[in-house]
């Protein structure tokens, strides 16, 4: 694997930045700057395993139904099951979501910045903890999820570990990758990007702005 320079990351960010504001999912709800905390961290347990246009069409209509941890731990789980059906995964997705609930009612809606103690409240795994530090405590932090983890792949090189959670070059490059001053909007546009152009199948290499330096588009010319 080539060594993955400053330089060519600088170049990535750049190129991702500027499709980014032209292309971007900017009117999402999720992405509103104005959301509470609470709000904020809805949308990334719903978002998780779901394409976002999907959790576009029910995202509001959650909020008003549960407007608050406490509304979410008081809610009978039926009640958040049938409201979650249509999305999918409701089973999992509702049982996670009133545990959490209950345990942030203990915690009076407040969020740890201690990493330790955040990923110890139940359901909160790596990518929620690392959402939670992006979105509310503005913290440089990474969205890698599969989507976020093909770009890199395609563009870089690919990891050796299966479970990107625990692959040290995937972590340790999407850390490099993301660290910048706009390193939010930096994660939006690659997860963005992911969805329109990297695709899992069919990428539509001829609108990447980024092909001309993709290991992944180089191997294709070449084959």
């Amino acid at each position: 694997m080539a060594k993955i320079t400053t330089r060519n990351i600088k170049e990535f960010q750049d190129k991702l930045l500027q499709w980014y504001i032209l292309n971007g999912r900017q009117s999402l709800p999720w992405r509103d700057k104005n959301l509470s905390s609470y709000e904020l961290v809805i949308a990334e347990i719903l978002l998780q395993r779901t394409k976002a246009e999907t959790i576009s069409k029910y995202y509001l209509n959650f909020l008003t139904r549960f407007p608050s941890w406490q509304s979410l731990a008081d809610a009978d789980l039926n009640n958040i099951q049938d409201f979650l059906k249509p999305i999918g995964l409701f089973r999992q997705r509702s049982i996670r979501l009133k545990s959490l609930a209950i345990e942030m009612v203990k915690r009076n809606g407040c969020l740890p910045k201690d990493r330790l103690e955040l990923e110890s409240i139940p359901f909160i795994g790596q990518y929620i903890a690392n959402a939670i530090e992006l979105l509310i405590f503005a913290q440089t932090s990474y969205l890698l999820d599969v989507n976020m983890a093909r770009v890199l792949e395609r563009y870089f090189g690919t990891r050796k570990l299966a479970d990107i959670r625990y692959d040290p070059y995937l972590q340790d490059l999407a850390f490099r990758v993301i660290n910048h001053e706009k390193s939010k909007e930096l994660n939006w546009a690659i997860l963005d990007f992911a969805a329109s152009i990297c695709k899992a199948r069919r990428p539509l290499c001829k609108d990447c702005v980024i092909a001309y330096n993709c290991n992944y588009f180089k191997t294709i010319v070449s084959a």
